[in-house]
């Protein structure tokens, strides 16, 4: 089974990428299935239904998220309603939505999304690892090819959760930081792990951030609001093989599809 996983959607200029090219990247990589995190997807900060929708409807599967989920309050009720989009799994009994979900691809495969969000340099919530272990185990009863979002800042708490999660998941792959990394790899019991997949968006900003604005903050300290960039728009992300009977991953790749065509 081929899964494509898309780094975080930023912005219009994100949206145009998934538009402009992701049906492409699914028939070049004869992907079965589609995981995007959208929590930025909305002006770079959260995203709205009509954007979760718009998204879903272009050829992504499942919507992941993390700790900007919440930026736009008419997200809250969609969360209950739509069960392809997910908020991370670790936060206290109350809050809308749902963390994981079994789905099928479009050839009938079962899989497991779990999403999660880390805790070093972020809010205090639930133990990321506790609560992915229960939310493993209860996935598993239903599927072996389980898929983890780690939503997280640092590099060091990521490496922990994919060797924590070794074994027992399919992958473990990092978002949040928008910087794609390249430590991708097989871990020895067939987990495929990645620090950050990185960001769907513009390449010419800083995280997605028109680099006016983001220096602007860095030199005075005084928050302006964020303005998303509009150059260099590119979609990056993960394509993962897995085996279906064993749920171990055979070979991860990272790949980055300029939106203009030019690489």
């Amino acid at each position: 089974m081929r899964i494509l996983f898309i780094g975080d959607i930023v912005g219009k200029a994100g949206r145009q990428a998934i538009e402009g090219i992701l049906r492409k990247v699914i028939a070049d990589h004869k992907i079965d299935f589609t995981i995007a995190n959208g929590e930025n997807a909305a002006g770079g900060m959260g995203i709205t239904p009509p954007i979760a929708v718009e998204i879903l409807d272009q050829g992504v599967d499942v919507l992941t998220s993390g700790n900007h989920i919440w930026a736009k309050k008419e997200i809250f009720p969609f969360l209950d309603e739509e069960l392809r989009i997910l908020r991370p799994a670790n936060y206290p009994p109350g809050a809308p939505g749902r963390g994981s979900g079994i789905f099928h691809s479009a050839k009938g495969q079962k899989l497991g999304v779990l999403n999660l969000e880390g805790r070093v340099f972020m809010k205090n919530l639930d133990c990321p690892f506790r609560v992915g272990e229960k939310e493993v185990e209860r996935l598993s009863r239903e599927t072996k090819i389980i898929l983890v979002d780690f939503h997280a800042e640092a590099t060091s708490e990521k490496m922990a959760m994919g060797w924590f999660l070794n074994g027992k998941v399919s992958a473990v792959l990092g978002t949040h930081t928008h910087v794609q990394t390249s430590d991708e790899r097989i871990l020895e019991d067939g987990t495929a792990y990645i620090s950050d997949v990185g960001m769907t968006g513009p390449l010419a900003s800083v995280i997605g951030i028109r680099k006016e604005v983001a220096l602007e903050r860095l030199l005075t300290q005084i928050p302006w609001k964020f303005d998303v960039a509009t150059e260099e728009i590119q979609l990056q992300g993960v394509v993962i093989d897995v085996d279906p009977q064993t749920g171990r991953s055979k070979d991860i790749k990272r790949i980055k599809v300029p939106l203009d065509g030019r690489s």
